[in-house]
């Protein structure tokens, strides 16, 4: 990644890199505070192979540390935000982190006796200087001279992703320089990106999502930044920096095409719009391509193992669905990338026939090659060359694969296998209903229930009746929600994935 960073700035020098309410910085201007920025981490402890943690939200000098990691040969942690502070002290632990790099509004948490091995080890980052006895960034940057790039081998560990925390404890990633590089060009080919594209990051950094920044590095895009996510700043970063390309979580994009003030902005130059992590009802796809009818929408499937993309439906494949009325092709998360193979499985391994299905497993070089110190977790999940994604689906004739469920979240009712997304992609189909999740709880006849959580829509009061009914026209009497609560919002993660862990807590007793 180091030698990807050395040929933007040889190739694409005087292009932009950088779009910031700071100021624009080209490719050698960037590349040279990169090479800095390695030297003042190895200057506060941070060796080649070692990691140091990073506690920030998005930002083009979060974005620099990672590439300082990258240059230095050393393997950034982005730490999730939102965690409590015994979670984030568990991972920089797990992780053996030599330094703790914290935007100046996280320097509270050293005040936390959790944080104390670290008050020495902790480098703080801001615009301006900050009222703190941390070093500080900015002020060692000026100082520092450029660092020589480290000879990082394909294999090397590049960058260490932790993975949910909402079923246990986290699990460290360990993604290589060969895998984002692999995942950069596969996602630079199916987006078709070029020099002149500018790539806003929204998703948060500590997400494996942000890594599709590298198809944008690689052919010398731009690239900027968005901290604090709201409608109007999401659409005012679009337009003052004529943004070509963004990944948004469906959430996101649910709440921003909600915004009052959306055809105040100019989004012209928005050509593409990726989206995943989380389904999208086929009533919000629609609504996007209308109301951004130049901007192609492209949905993609992956995950942290994966460096993150597998899958991709094209902007093509989303208007062929609308122009030929197969609505149910927007379910789909599209066909594999070059160099994925994939496959549909049951529970001995053996590949089920099409349309059949069973657990989605891959192979390409943009896997991982395993989590950090977890031995019986890699031998489990990763077999005979196959990883093994614990998310079940099928494949339809023409290759495009339909997500299903994580395994772990199949319901089993009276002996039937019922997927929640079956029942959920149902429940969107009535216009009041605005968000929904379905999960299993424990039933006394029946082994488990199918239980639905719903946000009704703006102004609307829904009845269980109602949704029975409706449900009824679109998936058998056994799949239908027998129970359900209404509520004001679902519990989510930082990319807008509903936590549904969480919501077989709270409802498991429900009756």
């Amino acid at each position: 990644m180091g030698t990807v960073l050395r040929r933007a700035a040889a190739l694409f020098g005087n292009r932009p890199a950088i779009l910031d309410r700071e100021g624009n910085m080209t490719w050698s201007q960037y590349v040279d505070r990169v090479a800095r920025a390695a030297s003042v981490l190895n200057g506060l402890g941070v060796n080649a192979g070692e990691r140091f943690g990073i506690l920030s939200r998005n930002s083009f000098r979060h974005a620099e540390l990672i590439n300082a990691g990258y240059w230095l040969g050393a393997v950034p942690v982005p730490v999730n935000v939102r965690l409590a502070p015994p979670e984030i002290r568990y991972i920089l632990d797990d992780a053996q982190c030599q330094l703790l790099v914290l935007e100046d509004r996280f320097l509270p948490l050293l005040d936390n006796e959790t944080f104390a091995p670290w008050r020495d080890k902790a480098l703080c980052v801001a615009a301006e200087r900050s009222n703190t006895r941390s070093p500080q960034y900015e002020a060692l940057l000026i100082d520092a001279g450029p660092a020589p790039i480290h000879q990082a081998r394909q294999e090397d560990d590049a960058l260490l992703l932790y993975t949910g925390g909402t079923t246990g404890r986290s699990k460290g990633v360990r993604l290589t320089h060969g895998n984002l590089i692999a995942n950069g060009t596969q996602v630079a080919l199916v987006a078709r990106t070029y020099a002149e594209d500018r790539f806003l990051h929204v998703s948060p950094m500590f997400h494996s999502a942000d890594c599709l920044g590298t198809a944008f590095t690689l052919v010398g895009g731009a690239h900027a930044y968005l901290s604090e996510f709201s409608g109007k700043n999401l659409l005012q970063a679009i337009e003052t920096h004529r943004i070509t390309v963004t990944m948004l979580a469906p959430t996101v994009i649910i709440l921003t095409l909600q915004e009052p003030d959306f055809e105040r902005f100019d989004l012209q130059s928005l050509r593409l719009m990726f989206y995943g992590s989380a389904p999208m009802a086929v009533e919000w796809i629609k609504r996007a391509m209308e109301r951004l009818p130049h901007t192609g929408l492209e949905q993609l499937y992956g995950l942290t193992e994966t460096a993150p993309i597998l899958t991709a439906m094209t902007p093509e494949e989303h208007h062929h669905a609308i122009a030929s009325g197969n609505h149910e092709l927007l379910r789909s998360v599209g066909k594999p990338l070059v160099q994925v193979d994939l496959r549909i499985v049951d529970e001995d391994d053996r590949e089920v026939p099409i349309g059949s299905v069973g657990e989605i497993v891959v192979r390409g070089p943009n896997v991982t090659k395993g989590y950090l110190g977890l031995p019986e977790q890699n031998a489990k999940t990763f077999r005979n060359g196959w990883f093994h994604t614990g998310d079940a689906g099928r494949v339809d004739a023409e290759g495009n694969l339909y997500l299903m469920d994580r395994l772990k979240d199949m319901i089993i009712t009276g002996g039937e296998n019922v997927y929640s997304s079956e029942v959920e992609a149902a429940l969107y189909k009535y216009p009041g209903v605005h968000e929904a999740a379905v999960v299993g709880v424990p039933d006394e006849t029946w082994g488990e229930a199918v239980f639905a959580v719903i946000v009704p829509a703006p102004g609307r009061t829904l009845r269980e009746e109602e949704i029975i009914e409706h449900c009824r026209r679109y998936i058998g009497g056994y799949k239908i929600p027998r129970r359900m609560a209404f509520v004001e919002a679902l519990p989510k993660s930082a990319m807008g994935k509903i936590l549904k862990t969480e919501l077989r807590k709270i409802y498991s007793g429900a009756k």
